[in-house]
């Protein structure tokens, strides 16, 4: 039966919000509830002109009832509009499988996994394979600046697509890649992350390996084999296994050398074992980013698109909202805006954006949002992801309990104890309770020629706009 009406409960998520943006370009009535909205989603949702109910309440599935339910991961068992749906007997599925069963099926899926630099791997590949004429679809956790949208359909024979680790609903923990069919799977890195869901980093690894050893046999694994645990996970894939890494000598394939970083970019040379095989201009900034790229070109590669074309097409990436994005600049400041939030990300983002203004003077503020950051796990590793700052300004992390199913969470981060760690290392730090606060700290101390790089992967109250509002004030 063709889908007349699809409703989706907790619709803000990146996936969620794309999957239904997807379904209404095919002329679906799609609705959609949530508790919180902010963009890029909120905005993105409002432009597809999706209603957004606010809140959960049985009336949004029960008044008119939807061919399908669509409960996404955030969504816990005892949400009032997921059990009405459940109790009155309304087709519903999980994300993953709705993706999969109304979109990828049918398609050659190329899953995007690992801790970091998914959705920018995801945009890359499906930035190269259209530039080379392959029109292919694909869902990403972002808005791709290439596409201005979080997803696409189209007629080529590719599914590109970022495969979470994170597990799929209440009603399946099993992860959201393993839902995907992947034919071509992309490996960037495997860290402890998610520890609501995760015990430690072997918990990790063995969903990874899980992921590993349901390849098809005539499948294909492009991972970064520089990082020993991604060689553990993969070294016994029943399939093909192509190695990327920044080293021409390392145990990858896949190289480059010859690297120069300037005001439009960084140039390269990409490797094949050992020998020279393309140059590429890459719009972007710092080794993770070089490691995405590369990762990207092999898997372009892989999917029958000529070296060179793909090397060429790298120079066409316009990159993804909230990945090093500048939001403007106002009385000789410049306001950046990234999602970072472990600390291997926030050692990546800093050191790139480092390499983008040479010579200036970094600001870094840092939201501890997430599930994983607002624990200690990470308390000493973030002290030393913020060394190359020259100065930092820890907010305070928000308030209410901690979900998990690892146990009760007890020991939380401490921004301010962070702080004292930071100052320790001779790094200007400062713990700040509040958004405003914050601006009128780096107000008070700014100077022209100064880069704020804000990392959160919320809405983190809006302080970019409010940043840059009020240093224009300064003027």
């Amino acid at each position: 039966m063709a889908l007349r009406r699809v409703h989706f409960i907790a619709i803000g998520g990146t996936g969620m919000g794309s999957l239904a943006g997807l379904l209404k370009a095919r002329g679906v009535l799609v609705t959609g509830s949530d508790r919180q909205l902010y963009p890029p989603m909120s905005t993105a949702l409002e432009r597809w002109q999706i209603p957004v109910s606010e809140g959960f309440a049985p009336a949004h599935v029960l008044a008119e009832r939807p061919d399908l339910v669509v409960i996404g991961n955030a969504v816990r068992a005892d949400n009032p509009e997921a059990r009405a749906a459940i109790e009155a007997g309304i087709p519903y599925l999980s994300f993953s499988d709705a993706l999969y069963r109304h979109a990828i099926d049918g398609k050659h899926p190329v899953v995007v996994s690992g801790t970091h630099g998914k959705t920018t791997v995801t945009s890359l590949i499906a930035t190269l394979l259209l530039e080379t004429g392959r029109e292919p679809s694909f869902l990403v956790g972002g808005i791709a600046g290439n596409f201005d949208t979080s997803f696409r359909e189209a007629p080529g024979e590719h599914f590109v697509v970022e495969g979470d680790e994170y597990d799929t609903a209440f009603f399946d923990k099993t992860p959201k890649f393993l839902h995907y069919g992947a034919r071509t799977l992309v490996l960037t890195s495997v860290e402890f992350d998610h520890a609501d869901i995760y015990r430690d980093l072997e918990h990790v690894k063995d969903a990874f390996r899980t992921l590993v050893a349901q390849m098809p046999r005539d499948g294909v694994i492009v991972a970064a084999l520089e990082r020993e645990t991604v060689r553990e996970v993969v070294k016994d894939a029943p399939c093909r296994v192509v190695g990327y890494g920044l080293d021409p000598r390392g145990p990858a394939e896949w190289g480059v050398c010859d690297v120069e970083t300037g005001a439009s970019g960084t140039q390269l040379v990409v490797t094949r074992d050992g020998r020279e095989v393309a140059e590429a201009q890459l719009p972007l900034y710092g080794r993770f980013n070089l490691e995405n790229a590369l990762g990207a070109l092999a898997t372009a590669v892989e999917l029958s698109v000529p070296v060179t074309e793909a090397a060429a097409a790298l120079g066409t990436f316009r990159g993804v909202k909230r990945r090093q994005e500048i939001r403007g600049e106002a009385d000789g400041v410049t306001v950046i805006d990234d999602f970072a939030h472990h600390p291997t990300a926030v050692r990546g983002t800093i050191a790139a954006v480092r390499e983008r203004f040479p010579g200036r003077r970094l600001i870094a503020v840092f939201e501890p949002r997430s599930n994983t950051s607002r624990r200690t796990v990470f308390q000493r590793d973030y002290a030393e992801a913020f060394g190359a700052a020259d100065r930092a300004i820890v907010a305070e992390p928000p308030p209410g309990p901690i979900y998990s199913a690892t146990g009760e969470v007890t020991d939380l981060l401490s921004a301010a104890m962070l702080a004292d760690d930071l100052r320790a290392r001779g790094v200007d730090a400062a713990a700040i309770d509040g958004v405003d606060a914050i601006v009128e700290a780096i107000v008070r101390e700014h100077r022209p020629g100064d880069v704020v790089l804000v990392m959160s992967n919320g809405a983190f109250d809006d302080i970019w706009d409010k940043l840059l509002a009020r240093l224009r004030e300064e003027r």
